[in-house]
């Protein structure tokens, strides 16, 4: 396969991967991401913007989220987002410390 294909085939893969995560599986939470995959919604609208940035266009935060979840976070929260139980934001503690670290 050559490196444009390839790219393309890469980036086919991330759509389908947001589409999953955003149209297919709202119900699925960002905690239960975290603590099960080291990595949710919100690690992959921050690569989103880091890939931006690398590539000259800067994104804060917000813009990124907004680009990769498709509307504002507080509308993502009010539609989707349920209260974590403690022994669900306990293990988030430990799972954003080993994967993301302090930001």
């Amino acid at each position: 396969m050559d490196d444009a294909t390839r790219i393309e085939v890469e980036a086919a893969a991330f759509r389908r991967l947001r589409q999953h995560l955003i149209e297919d599986r709202p119900d699925a939470q960002n905690i239960d991401l975290m603590n099960l995959a080291g990595f949710c919604r919100n690690c992959l609208s921050r690569w989103y913007g880091e890939a931006a940035a690398e590539r000259g266009h800067d994104m804060s935060k917000d813009e990124a989220r907004e680009a990769f979840y498709g509307m504002s976070m507080s509308e993502w929260k009010s539609r989707h987002q349920t209260e974590a139980d403690p022994a669900s934001q306990a293990a988030f503690q430990e799972s954003f410390a080993r994967n993301v670290g302090q930001e």
